[in-house]
């Protein structure tokens, strides 16, 4: 598949988000105009820009598939090194993990030079199906990524259903908003067999030093904390001599003005900036009409990141970004400068990523990182981006 175009959804859909994960442009959001589009018609799709040409002349194809053969040096060249570590000019270590689904996935962010799994959404494997996967079933499954990884670790997030992805199984009750309601662990809490279920399969996974358990949309460290309890008795019934690591998502704004409670009992704290993102902006990442608006390089939105990676600092612990935002060119060097140590992307993305963190001087970062904490819109912040680091 060349490209992708749709009327409706986000940029921060799952749609989007699967299209990001398989290397396919895709301009999201287009409206009505992307309906008129006929079978067989040719066009120029410019993702990156946010821009299709419906009518191209032969000059503008002439032109196009030059870029994409560019690209595609680019790609070639970057790949040679990707298996590299990603280093900044001043010497700090970046890791650059992969966003996947299953093994297979893992396989190809491993061919791609990952460091890490830095998310797998354990939801596909509930999804489009008529019961929910047993216990061996998902361990099978989660063994299957460790096995892939040749020796890397792993960031496995417990089930996150609920708003816009459906499990017609669990019955979950209908929502005036459900961006709001039955969410992440919340539907594990109110699921607790279910939750039990896929805590078991995971710790029965080897070896465990290898496996980072991930926790969506906590609100508060009372929920860490019962977490980490169940997780303890489940080890300890069986008989387990090690524990994972356990992690918190950041992606409900109280997380983040919370994360100096949280890091105190989590190993590490990953921010899930597409989430974040739509709840700090009261803006559902969902809604067609809205997409131009989304914009995480939104400075309320920075602010709270370096809330975040402040709080996480008193303890000693790492903070990283899985969502979308670490995927995006221009976000990179303000992440890094922000503080963040990990960056999770899409696996054909992952050379990429990690040739312009060799380009970045870490200690640069920071000092324009926190003049952009000042500024006050996402426009302002991508315009003084592109002066500052006009390669991105």
């Amino acid at each position: 598949m060349a490209g992708i175009i749709t009327a409706a959804g986000g940029a921060s859909g799952h749609v989007a988000i699967l299209a990001r994960a398989l290397g396919i442009p895709a301009l999201v959001a287009c409206g009505p105009s992307a309906l008129a589009l006929e079978q067989g018609q040719t066009l120029v799709l410019d993702a990156r820009a946010g821009l299709a040409n419906p009518r191209p002349s032969a000059a503008d194809l002439a032109a196009a598939r030059a870029e994409i053969d560019k690209l595609e040096a680019k790609r070639r060249a970057m790949q040679a090194s990707a298996n590299a570590p990603a280093i900044t000019v001043d010497g700090v270590a970046i890791e650059v993990a992969v966003n996947i689904a299953n093994a297979d996935d893992a396989r190809e962010g491993v061919a791609h030079g990952a460091d890490a799994v830095g998310l797998l959404r354990t939801e596909f494997l509930f999804i489009d199906r008529r019961d929910a996967p047993t216990e061996a079933e998902q361990t099978e499954a989660y063994q299957a990524v460790l096995d892939a990884l040749d020796g890397r670790n792993a960031i496995i997030r417990t089930l996150d259903v609920g708003g816009d992805k459906e499990v017609p199984y669990l019955q979950l009750p209908p929502e005036p908003n459900p961006a709001l309601g039955l969410r992440g662990i919340r539907t594990g809490f109110a699921y607790p067999d279910m939750l039990d279920t896929q805590l078991r399969a995971l710790l029965a996974v080897k070896p465990l030093s290898r496996l980072r358990i991930l926790v969506p949309m906590i609100a508060d460290v009372g929920e860490l904390i019962r977490l980490r309890e169940r997780v303890e008795q489940l080890a300890g019934a069986m008989n387990l001599a090690e524990r994972p690591q356990l992690g918190v998502m950041v992606e409900v704004p109280s997380a983040a003005l919370l994360a100096d409670q949280l890091a105190k009992h989590a190993d590490f704290l990953s921010i899930g900036s597409n989430d974040l993102t739509q709840y700090t902006l009261a803006m559902d990442r969902c809604n067609a009409t809205l997409a131009s608006r989304i914009d995480s390089m939104h400075p309320g939105l920075l602010r709270l990141i370096a809330i975040t990676v402040e709080g996480a600092k008193k303890h000693g612990k790492w903070v990283g970004v899985c969502g979308a935002m670490a995927s995006d060119p221009q976000a990179v060097p303000v992440l890094i400068g922000l503080g963040v140590a990990e960056l999770s992307v899409s696996p054909r993305l992952v050379p990429e990523v990690k040739s312009l963190v060799r380009g970045l001087s870490r200690r640069h970062c920071e000092e324009e990182a926190l003049r952009l904490l000042a500024l006050g819109s996402p426009q302002a912040v991508r315009g003084r981006v592109t002066e500052l680091w006009p390669g991105v």
